[in-house]
């Protein structure tokens, strides 16, 4: 049932004594996988950024050191994954229920008397949710330390080993996605089917992504469901890239144990 993350590590496997015993609550960090079960081309499994947040999330955890206390909840599967939903296999959480369902998972850690808990998210489709999903838990309880990341925003070197115009364009199984699938799941890449195919690009400011971004479906710039060249993905380029992110993570979860949510002044 734990999967990727150390049996020891799972908070699933704890009982309600454990959790009502527990010291220093407040300060203990939970985090929470984010994925999303979508299309990822024809060579890779639908699974793939659940897979990868939560095979990132357990080594981290495996590699944390005992004197700081961290758990992964249970990981959520499903994800707001609508800009694939024209690809079957797909499925889809809307906005408002992954809103309801976060917000509820964190009310419940809240009562057990936690008060760090970081969301995990791996897919690329629903960033702002969670940060809406942040803002208003911490506005409703003022103790309550969300924190919203990204997987792949932790500092790492993973980007070194990609191809410019990859980094560029390379967003949706491509070379990085399909090479850390390697790594971690070599059995489900089947890399006999996988093909190049990169969007589309416009001509002036606006882009697929960034700070002057436009809506867009994967169908609109794909018909492999592609986004980027996985026929260059190795497993030794995937398990640097995830040693990396990883290495990043165990950083991440030791600032946020050690942080304290910062203050005014007062004016005297």
């Amino acid at each position: 049932m734990h999967g990727f993350i150390p049996p020891d590590r799972f908070y699933a496997y704890l009982t309600w004594q454990d959790i009502a015993a527990m010291p220093d609550k407040e300060n203990v960090v939970l985090i929470q996988p984010v994925g999303a079960i979508e299309q990822h081309g024809p060579h890779l499994p639908l699974a793939v950024d659940a897979a990868l947040g939560t095979a990132v999330l357990g080594q981290a955890l495996g590699q944390l050191g005992d004197q700081v206390p961290a758990y992964g909840l249970p990981p959520l599967y499903y994800g707001k994954s609508n800009e694939h939903w024209h690809f079957p296999g797909t499925i889809t959480l809307s906005a408002s229920t992954l809103i309801a369902v976060l917000t509820e998972v964190a009310e419940s850690v809240y009562r057990a008397g936690f008060r760090k808990l970081v969301l995990l998210n791996s897919h690329g489709g629903q960033p702002q949710v969670l940060e809406i999903v942040a803002r208003d838990l911490h506005q409703i309880h003022g103790d309550f330390l969300v924190f919203p990341l990204f997987a792949w925003n932790v500092p790492h070197q993973a980007g070194s080993l990609l191809s410019e115009k990859e980094k560029q364009l390379g967003i949706h199984a491509g070379d990085a996605e399909t090479s850390l699938m390697l790594a971690i799941l070599p059995e489900q890449v089947r890399m006999d089917k996988a093909q190049a195919e990169y969007p589309p690009v416009p001509d002036g400011l606006l882009s697929m992504e960034g700070k002057l971004p436009f809506a867009w479906t994967t169908q609109d710039l794909s018909r492999s469901g592609t986004l980027g060249d996985p026929t260059v993905a190795t497993v030794e380029k995937g398990e640097k890239m995830m040693a990396s992110v990883v290495a990043g993570w165990v950083q991440v979860i030791e600032e946020i144990h050690r942080f304290r949510q910062p203050q005014a002044a007062s004016n005297q």
